[in-house]
């Protein structure tokens, strides 16, 4: 029984094993975050769109219950999750553009899954306006590496608003 015991312990040993590979940040894909964190505060209409494998990829939101409830007090139909087309890099990045309020959105918690030539990324992310918050959630990207780098082919991402101010 020992003898069959060792020889199993030795295959098992021979056998070969696929790479656990930790999450290490990819600088490249690191880069890309940089790029439109800082595209936004700088108001860079061109360097975020470069971000994108296409200006006009989608982006779905889905607002959280208790936000939800918040928007219904003034808009009743509101749903949870409407796709709307027009929400998508270019209208986002031009409203901040046109915008006279000073732009930010920050990130925690940043989770990278690669392959090397596709990625999905997500993080927390907290959207400020005059240094203000004014929504916040969890934010999830899929890329794509191409011959220009890793773009951003789509974004979902959760909304929460502030409590309503009483008075």
């Amino acid at each position: 029984m020992k003898i069959l015991s060792l020889a199993m312990c030795s295959l098992a040993l021979a056998l070969p094993v696929a790479p656990v590979h930790a999450a290490v940040a990819d600088p490249e894909i690191q880069a890309v975050i940089e790029s439109f964190r800082t595209s936004i505060i700088q108001r860079d209409r061109e360097r975020f769109l470069s971000l994108f494998v296409q200006a006009d990829v989608p982006w779905q939101s889905v607002v959280d219950d208790q936000s939800l409830a918040q928007i219904k007090l003034k808009r009743p139909e509101a749903i949870k999750a409407r796709f709307k087309q027009e929400n998508n890099p270019v209208a986002f990045i031009d409203g901040i553009v046109k915008s006279k309020n000073t732009s930010e959105e920050t990130f925690s918690n940043v989770k990278i899954d690669s392959d090397g030539e596709v990625a999905a990324v997500s993080f927390d992310y907290q959207f400020l306006s005059n240094g203000r918050p004014t929504n916040w959630g969890k934010e999830c990207w899929l890329m794509v590496r191409t011959e220009q780098g890793w773009k951003i082919t789509t974004v979902a991402y959760s909304v929460t608003l502030p409590a309503p101010k009483d008075g």
